[in-house]
């Protein structure tokens, strides 16, 4: 399997467990996508630095091949379903710990 099959399930399941089985919701939201562009340029000079610096490296064989700021564009759909799993979790979570506090 290559990293972009992984990165392709790694988004996968992190759209299923958001809409189907936390039921965040967060996809629905335009706070998330706010949020996810926000985010976005701090991870593109995070790999450009990682990668310009050989700090990470990547086998050509392993990526589709098209880079963003020098990493590949895969590592774009890891950090979509990170940011998209760690806001469907903190909103499930905190509806459990104290329903009355969550935020809409």
């Amino acid at each position: 399997m290559i990293y972009a099959d992984v990165a392709l399930n790694a988004v996968m399941v992190a759209i299923i467990l958001d809409l189907y089985i936390l039921r965040s919701q967060m996809m629905t939201r335009k706070i998330f996508w706010k949020t996810y562009f926000l985010i976005l340029p701090f991870q593109l000079l995070t790999n450009w630095w990682l990668t310009s610096n050989n700090i990470v490296m990547y086998s050509e064989g392993e990526i589709i091949g098209t880079r963003v700021a020098g990493a590949p564009l895969e590592d774009l759909l890891f950090g979509f379903s990170m940011i998209l799993l760690t806001l469907s979790s903190w909103e499930f979570f905190a509806k459990r710990i104290s329903p009355d506090k969550v935020v809409k």
